[in-house]
């Protein structure tokens, strides 16, 4: 059975970017009828913090994401001391001494000398009193040792992958601090919970090529991997230093609809155009992850405002009957009010704005040029109720008395009683005012 994952490490607020391995891998997992699991990547105790794992529960069922069970990695620990102890039994994980420092050291050292800055395995070549003696002076750390092969696999994406594991450096996985890493972790889970498939960013191609000798040394059954593009900003800039404005909670927050941030993250880089998809099972069922390239995608937030704006075109009063009455909309205008603004607004935030304007009346936008004939056109225009007529009669009144015609007589009194330069129909504005319009 398909089952696949998605891991968020719950310290801080999800953001668009891990939202693209979240949807790739519950969209595999549905469309195969298998099993999507939510694990909390929470073995940082210090960072790691409740509300950001409640803010991934939220965001994520807001968006129609749904889990068929949740894994805490912080439960888990008794999990991988066992897969550490069995790795050290076989010679494959070791201990090193090495500081941050020292390390860096090397690394400028190996570059110096045009070799590739990967770790010498000096720690190998201890002996078993002078890391007793090391023990006493600092803290350690645990690499697992790799054998010097190619590492290669058949990417979902990115196609053919062969990595020589001779140029890469054995991985840490236990900090000095004894805190296990993600890259045994992720692997002892995997393993353990079945998991078929992992769609994750191409950043972790080389963590992929580790993982795969780590999965078959513990003997486990190494998973189908597929890594996407990375998303950058929309000149090409990298996204980490814009993810402060691009957390899900905030795109909330500004109104963006969750159906325009799936439907725009479930075909971005690919090769198929976006498309408003209704819900996530809309999604799920028009994904096909072949369609997507390894190249960086750019992605810009205000692709969303209009993907936002076609969907609540597409809904009814009764679909916003919460926005319209926080609004203060009455209940017998909410349809013609949503007939009339759901065309032109971005999001629902825009709603209680243009009820201020039917309930109060705008702030006029007049050109000086126009401020006397719209003082005649207002002497003209009767008090409230108004209706489908009053538009065509009074403009025809103004235009008789004022011998204005054409964009000269419309524009302006669109201007001054909406405050506005476009909007809906005149005709269909006028029978919700409540107020006559004032200069």
């Amino acid at each position: 059975m398909t089952t696949t994952r998605f891991a968020p490490s719950p310290t801080g607020w999800l953001h668009i970017g891990n939202l693209r391995a979240a949807l790739f891998n519950y969209a595999i997992a549905r469309q195969a009828g298998g099993t999507f699991i939510l694990r909390i990547d929470d073995t940082d105790q210090e960072r790691s913090k409740d509300e950001y794992i409640q803010g991934i529960k939220d965001d994520l069922t807001w968006l129609g994401i749904s889990w068929d069970r949740i894994e805490h990695q912080s439960k888990r620990m008794d999990r991988y001391d066992a897969a550490k102890q069995r790795l050290i039994d076989m010679g494959r994980l070791y201990e090193c001494f090495e500081t941050p420092t020292e390390l860096d050291l090397k690394r400028k050292k190996q570059l110096n000398m045009g070799k590739p800055p990967v770790y010498d395995r000096a720690a190998l070549d201890l002996s078993a009193a002078e890391k007793d003696t090391l023990r006493t002076e600092r803290g350690s750390h645990w690499r697992f040792k790799l054998d010097h092969t190619r590492i290669e696999w058949a990417d979902g994406i990115i196609g053919d992958i062969s990595i020589d594991a001779a140029s890469v450096s054995d991985p840490v996985l236990f900090k000095n601090d004894g805190q296990i890493l993600y890259t045994l972790a992720s692997v002892v889970d995997d393993t353990e919970m079945g998991i078929t498939d992992v769609v994750r960013g191409s950043d972790h191609v080389t963590n992929t090529a580790t993982q795969i000798q780590i999965i078959q040394a513990l003997g486990g059954a190494v998973p189908r991997f597929a890594h996407h593009s990375l998303l950058t900003g929309p000149q090409g800039e990298a996204l980490s230093k814009r993810l402060g404005t691009l957390a899900l909670k905030d795109l909330r927050a500004n109104g963006i609809a969750p159906q325009a941030i799936l439907s725009l993250m479930a075909r971005l880089g690919s090769s198929d155009p976006v498309e408003l998809r209704s819900d996530i099972q809309d999604v799920v069922a028009g994904f096909d992850i072949s369609k997507f390239g390894s190249a960086p995608t750019k992605f810009d937030a205000e692709d969303l405002k209009p993907l936002t704006a076609r969907y609540l075109g597409t809904l009814s009063s009764q679909d916003v009957a919460d926005v319209l009455t926080s609004a203060g909309v009455p209940d017998h205008l909410a349809d013609a009010f949503w007939n009339v603004v759901r065309d032109n607004i971005n999001t629902l935030d825009d709603v209680a704005g243009w009820w201020a304007l039917f309930r109060d009346g705008a702030t006029p936008l007049i050109a000086d040029e126009d401020k006397d004939f719209v003082a005649q056109a207002f002497f003209l225009l009767d008090n409230p109720p108004y209706t489908a007529d009053t538009w065509g009669s009074w403009t025809a009144a103004v235009k008789a008395d004022t011998g204005r015609k054409g964009k000269g007589l419309f524009m302006p009194l669109r201007k001054a009683v909406t405050g506005r330069e476009r909007g809906p129909e005149m005709a269909d504005v006028m029978p919700l005012l409540q107020t006559k319009p004032q200069i």
